[in-house]
């Protein structure tokens, strides 16, 4: 998979331009930055997203690029599955609790986000991607030879150092609301080095997109706990980290109780 897309960022730039788009929600888009619109700095980087599941979208070009993703998709989606599973359990649910809350098999998002992090002349003047949570239920990533991801951990950025061919998971947002802030969304961001070329992929996997998180009620009436968090569909909360909003406070703070 980090092969197949090292071939698409090697494309000529012409080949790519079909590909850029603005929109949230495009099949498929590629572009650099983050949000160009409202950025003072732009980011070191350049992406590819391709929106996996509900709906595969093939991307015809560099060769082999669809066959590789299709098969990758389906075996992350896996993983993902497991991994909610084991988060349910570990909460005194069902396994196929937040599955089924969220809608997992009737029209789950997943997104093939690539990221091209090209040697940096000055890397303690640029970033990669800047600190951010993500947006979904469990995001899986993995990455080439080159680390370049850090994580907040007691107000300290440290490097992940993960184990080769291991995924990295984060937590996001939406389970953070899902379980009333027993799991939390991690903090993280992406440097950059000017050694050689790095290369994540990360796999968000989110709810449906009509579908809205809310606390769960069995977890609140067993801890005795109000609810934290109002509701707000899945479509709703990718936009408000894509708004300026997200720049003045954290997207979950604008649905804090």
């Amino acid at each position: 998979m980090i092969d197949a897309s090292h071939r698409f960022f090697d494309l000529p730039e012409e080949e790519k331009k079909e590909f850029q788009r603005r929109n949230l929600l495009d099949p498929i888009k590629c572009g650099t930055s983050f949000n160009v619109d409202i950025e003072k700095v732009h980011l070191w980087r350049d992406f590819l997203k391709v929106i996996a599941h509900p709906e595969f979208n093939s991307l015809y070009k560099p060769a082999g690029y669809s066959e590789v993703s299709l098969e990758f998709s389906k075996r992350t989606r896996e993983v993902a599955t497991e991994i909610l599973k084991g988060i349910s359990e570990s909460l005194g649910l069902e396994a196929d609790y937040i599955a089924k809350a969220m809608n997992w098999d009737r029209v789950r998002l997943q997104i093939l986000a690539a990221n091209y992090y090209p040697v940096c002349p000055q890397p303690d003047k640029a970033i990669g991607v800047p600190p951010h949570t993500d947006h979904g239920l469990v995001t899986l990533l993995i990455q080439n030879e080159m680390g370049g991801l850090e994580v907040k951990h007691k107000d300290q950025w440290v490097l992940v150092n993960a184990a080769p061919g291991a995924f990295v998971v984060n937590i996001g947002d939406q389970m953070q609301i899902l379980t009333n802030d027993k799991y939390k969304s991690i903090w993280h961001r992406a440097v950059v080095n000017n050694k050689a070329t790095r290369i994540s992929i990360a796999v968000p996997h989110g709810p449906s997109l009509d579908t809205p998180a809310l606390p769960i009620p069995e977890l609140l009436e067993r801890e005795g706990q109000a609810p934290k968090y109002i509701g707000m569909t899945y479509e709703k909360f990718m936009e408000l980290q894509a708004s300026p909003a997200a720049y003045v406070k954290p997207c979950l703070d604008h649905l804090r109780v």
